[in-house]
């Protein structure tokens, strides 16, 4: 079989660039008479990698009783031999956890029935649900090592490196995501060493604050050892108690780093090298996994699940501009932590039967994903079948409303994923091409993942808030004002170089830490372009007292203005809510030139000054898109900053677009999300040429593609 590599930009197929087309295929599922057939359908339909889990629960229904044969259901190395013959990759997912509808999550039953020391526990000592399990406690880690010593065995002659067909294993299941959606982070003091000296929490404090004296300062506490410190219960009020409840999740992404260490060193142990990957469960657990990420280097992919509709709580039935929005965030935090945006779960269905999944709704999401910058896929799922031994956690049906249905039917949906394989082998460039961006949103790690603890300082906005703010508010403004962004990565890249001379939009907390508060000075220094806002940080991520960019920007300050329904005045653009809260400029810089007043009082709501070639605007507006002005004041403020005109104009604010390219080719794409037909003028920016305005008709729910541009 080919080789298979990746890099930051895609998947490698004998060093080439390519898509990596995956469908999930459970051999437990489907019927084993049937295998070859449906192999043949996804075959046809462009896939090239197919992904099942092995689930724990089937294979030991009995402490002690493994079963790898005697039935169809059970025969996992007679599916792994069929993917060798049709040369098809596998991602195997032998768990622990498998999710997939599967009662205990894929557990078996008899661990979560009679070892209760194991579950995950909030910070009462509650336990979650039966099948919510604290990942390091020693006893499941007891049985989990059991089983990857018989799973692992089975697996490893069928590796890629020993001529077989097995490229890709994942580690467990949407990680933190039984904490999470069940209950809280994870307490449960036995796995956390709660009490002893060289328990995990201890030595984790231990190892940040090197000294009691250090811990005692930062936390205004007295205590007399490590093990004293119990984690933070209450709604912290003062940075003392913020930071303790920060540094508790800090600790808690760092045992997921060492759970999952802990799985693939068991992996590669047995002779399992192929890739190591795994799903986050939503693009907003992405940035949970920068330890994770860190302790596996370099051979291990993070990727992530895009669902739009599973159940009567979705927020959305069909993709939606929010879809989207999330889409586009999740990739491209994949692509700053260096890996080939990839979507682990793409859904091929729906566990729920109603609200439905359409044919038509997927191939929205499909090409919405695919101009938003996706190079592998995997359908969830592919094919569907039937539970065996009573394991579904719904009844005996796995249906899924796949492409192929339980009985080996095919549905429309079939239709959408065979053109879907046709468009990626007829532009196989697509799959190193980079999206063209006219300016950046700046990405602060802590704030995409600050949902956990409050973030504030004594007065400010905090991490979430100015996280909603970069997306609910610049990314959707942006698009809406057919400027087109990426993100770029505030803490870890040298910024000049990473944003090309565009400009850079940055939410700002009043909490950034000192590294990043550094690099946007050296940003501007450096002759970069800066647009900030609401407010000035004036505190570190440690919540001390840090004024870097403050103290460069000459004491400029701000603050939070009353809620008297304000309104703000920019150039000849008026009545521009801010429908979140304005900020009023409490010390302007000297030389600064004002572009925006309060209406009704004012008050400086935003201005610009020059830093040398550098130039950095201060925008005290805390908003989410709702207005036309919104668009409007985001394309002055650009201009402000040098960039006039988009690469692609629209003047249809509902349409979004994307251009991709490779330096060779360029497609564009343009997105209609909503239910309606759109029309629009759209004109491409060609290097010296004339641009060119063309006139464009979009069905409801269509991704349109433009190529020879």
């Amino acid at each position: 079989m080919n080789s298979l590599a990746w890099n930051h930009d895609s998947y490698l197929f004998n060093h080439l660039p390519g898509f990596l087309v995956s469908g999930e295929f459970h051999y437990f599922r489907v019927p084993q008479e049937d295998w070859s057939r449906r192999l043949d359908l996804f075959i046809e339909a462009g896939g090239n990698c197919v992904a099942t889990y092995i689930p724990w629960i089937l294979h030991e229904p009995e402490e002690g009783l493994f079963q790898f044969g005697g039935a169809p259901e059970l025969d996992l190395e007679a599916f792994l031999r069929l993917c060798q013959e049709k040369k098809l990759y596998v991602l195997c997912r032998p768990g622990p956890y498998q999710y997939s509808e599967i009662k205990y999550d894929g557990l078996p039953g008899w661990l979560c029935e009679h070892y209760p020391e194991i579950l995950a526990r909030d910070i009462q000592g509650r336990a979650f649900r039966k099948s919510s399990v604290s990942y390091l406690h020693p006893v499941f880690l007891e049985k989990a090592r059991r089983w990857f010593d018989v799973v692992c065995p089975i697996l490893a002659p069928y590796m890629l490196s020993r001529g077989g067909c097995i490229a890709m294993v994942q580690f467990d299941n949407e990680l933190m995501g039984i904490h999470e959606w069940f209950g809280s982070l994870d307490y449960n003091p036995e796995t956390m060493g709660f009490g002893c000296e060289s328990g995990r929490y201890p030595c984790f404090l231990k190892k940040k604050y090197q000294d009691l004296r250090q811990l005692n300062q930062a936390y205004g506490t007295s205590y007399t050892s490590f093990a004293e410190v119990m984690p933070y219960q209450g709604e912290p009020s003062v940075p003392a108690d913020r930071r303790r409840v920060k540094d508790y999740q800090d600790f808690y992404f760092t045992c997921t780093a060492e759970y999952a260490g802990i799985l693939t060193s068991w992996m590669a142990g047995h002779g399992l090298d192929g890739i190591k990957v795994h799903n986050s469960g939503s693009p907003s657990m992405n940035a949970y996994f920068r330890e994770t990420a860190a302790q596996l280097k370099p051979d291990f992919i993070l990727g992530s699940d895009h669902y739009y509709n599973l159940n009567m709580d979705w927020a959305q039935n069909n993709p939606t501009p929010q879809y989207a929005a999330g889409v586009f965030r999740s990739y491209e935090m994949l692509r700053l932590m260096g890996f080939p945006a990839t979507v682990f779960e793409l859904p091929g269905g729906s566990a729920s039967e109603w609200p439905p999944i359409t044919a038509e709704d997927l191939k929205c999401c499909y090409w919405t994903n695919l101009a938003l910058g996706m190079k592998g896929l995997n359908y969830y799922i592919f094919t569907g079948g039937q539970n065996p031994r009573k394991i579904g956690a719904d009844g005996d049906s796995y249906d899924y409303s796949a492409s192929i249905d339980k009985d080996g039917h095919i549905r429309p949906s079939y239709a959408v994923q065979k053109e879907l394989g046709l468009f990626l082998k007829q532009n196989a460039w697509l799959a190193a091409a980079h999206h063209i961006a006219d300016f950046y949103i700046g990405l602060d790690w802590e704030q995409a993942r600050s949902n956990a603890y409050p973030s504030a300082a004594e007065a400010g906005i905090d991490n979430r808030q100015a996280w909603k703010l970069s997306q609910k508010g610049m990314l959707i403004s942006g698009l809406c004002a057919s400027f087109s962004p990426d993100f770029v990565d505030l803490p870890d890249s040298p910024l000049a170089a990473s944003c090309c001379g565009k400009p850079l939009f940055v939410a700002t907390s009043a909490c950034m830490s000192r590294r990043i508060q550094e690099n946007l000075v050296a940003f501007v220094r450096q002759g970069g372009k800066l647009l900030l806002a609401p407010g000035i940080p004036e505190y570190d991520e440690q919540f001390n007292r840090c004024t870097i960019l403050q103290d460069f920007l000459g004491g400029a300050a701000a603050r939070r203005a009353p809620a008297d329904n304000p309104r703000v005045m920019m150039q000849d653009i008026a009545n521009i809510p801010p429908n979140v809260s304005l900020w009023r400029c409490t010390e302007q810089p000297p030389e600064a030139r004002i572009l925006a007043v309060e209406e009704n009082t004012g008050a400086v709501a935003a201005w610009q000054k020059d830093y040398g070639a550098g130039s950095v605007i201060w925008l005290g507006l805390e908003w989410m898109h709702a207005k036309t002005q919104h668009a409007a004041m985001i394309r002055y403020l650009l201009s402000q900053l040098g960039c006039q005109t988009p690469v692609v104009a629209c003047d249809n604010p509902n349409l979004w677009t994307f251009l991709r390219g490779d330096g060779q080719n360029r497609m564009l794409f343009i997105l209609n999300l909503f239910t309606a037909p759109m029309t629009a003028g759209i004109c491409l920016q060609n290097g010296d040429k004339t641009p060119e305005i063309r006139e464009i008709n979009i069905a409801p729910l269509t991704v349109l593609t433009i190529d020879k541009i």
